[in-house]
């Protein structure tokens, strides 16, 4: 298939992380035909690790797509339109894993001359499973990439715009439930009940009050309130219980565990002000910064330049998390951005489209980086 009916068909599939079974299907049928060495899938997850292999020493490149959709229904009228209810692709992992299928087919006409293409087709980016899984099966073990490279497509900058920078690319980010536990009473008695909403109003003024909005800031730090919940509908029962869910990013991994153990503290401090209050912290969708390779990053400028695209450094980190940030923590290499258009809604809208003319460009690039890195090692 052409890249941009890849695309749509992958756009139609959209399934949640986690559930990509018909997504995962297409893809590798799709892939079966193009003959690669190997084709890796795996019991604990829906990635797909695909394995061209030169038989000739040399370098070992990995290449990441993934292909997970969001729980945002779709609004956009066209004939592609998502068939699942309430989940679409709104952040363009379809033009990502369809763009990876492109490099898969370039691999196929034209297979490497020395060492082994690594393309990893991940599931469960948006919740920060899915490089996690990869890694605990132990088969980059197997294989040692001597660089790893993805890259997101940004909407805002100009269509094919290449944006990249050494050191962090995108915030180290995870996500914590708050659970507060007391117990009810009739709403006639309120008293009577062990209630959580002083200890829930301190918590969430003081975790607020830690904010440094500020990118540029070396303390730049984010504590956003996803949910502030106290008792249930229950008219005649005074609340007993509550959660409160925050996610917490900072530039550094360093700086994201020095938030972690802060707020642990204030919530014990403010939980032990009411006698009896018990809490519980959940924490969860962890996703590690992504730290660029000043090499990696060299050629990913030197691909932009050959494929005749703009190249910008960015000046600070964008503020959100990706999971590709695990594989540049064990691995060599970088996240990079291309700009898919300065009129294209932001990431998770529910306009947001992924544009068919970014998917040509984004080949171009990772050809152009899988060439560059066999020459480095040639």
């Amino acid at each position: 298939m052409i890249l941009h009916t890849l695309r749509h068909t992958l756009h139609t599939l959209a399934e949640p992380s986690g559930e990509e079974v018909r997504t995962q299907a297409f893809l590798l049928e799709q892939l079966r035909p193009l003959n690669p060495t190997k084709i890796h899938t795996f019991e604990n997850s829906r990635n797909i690790l695909v394995v061209f292999d030169s038989g000739v020493p040399g370098p070992t490149r990995l290449l990441r797509g993934d292909f997970d959709a969001l729980r945002v229904p779709e609004t956009i009228g066209v004939p592609y339109a998502s068939q699942t209810a309430g989940v679409s692709h709104k952040c363009g992992h379809d033009g990502h894993a369809a763009i990876l299928l492109g490099v898969a087919q370039l691999l196929h006409t034209n297979p490497p001359e020395e060492g082994r293409v690594l393309l990893f087709f991940q599931a469960a980016e948006e919740t920060g499973e899915g490089a996690r899984l990869l890694l605990d099966t132990g088969i980059l073990e197997q294989y040692r990439p001597d660089e790893v490279f993805a890259f997101h497509n940004i909407p805002g900058a100009p269509l094919g715009q290449v944006l990249c920078r050494a050191g962090s690319f995108t915030c180290s980010v995870v996500s914590c439930d708050i659970v507060l536990t007391g117990h009810t009473a009739h709403a006639a008695e309120p008293l009577k009940a062990l209630s959580p909403y002083p200890a829930a109003r301190a918590i969430t003024d003081r975790l607020l009050a830690l904010n440094r909005y500020e990118m540029s800031a070396p303390d730049f730090q984010l504590l956003t309130l996803v949910q502030f919940r106290v008792g249930e509908v229950a008219y005649g029962v005074a609340a007993g219980d509550g959660v409160l869910r925050f996610t917490l990013r900072a530039k550094k991994d360093a700086q994201l565990q020095a938030l972690k153990c802060e707020l642990q503290q204030i919530v014990q401090e403010e939980t032990s002000r009411t006698p009896e209050l018990q809490y519980d912290i959940v924490w969860k969708e962890y996703f590690a910064a992504s730290e660029n390779r000043t090499e990696a990053v060299n050629k990913v400028r030197q691909a932009a330049k050959q494929c005749g695209l703009e190249y910008v450094t960015k000046e600070q980190p964008f503020s959100w998390g990706e999971d590709f940030g695990l594989l540049t923590q064990h691995f060599a290499g970088a996240l990079f951005g291309i700009g898919s258009g300065t009129e294209q809604p932001p990431l998770h809208h529910p306009h947001f489209d992924f544009p068919d003319e970014l998917l040509p460009i984004g080949v171009e690039m990772f050809n152009a980086l899988l060439q560059l890195s066999g020459q480095h090692h040639a």
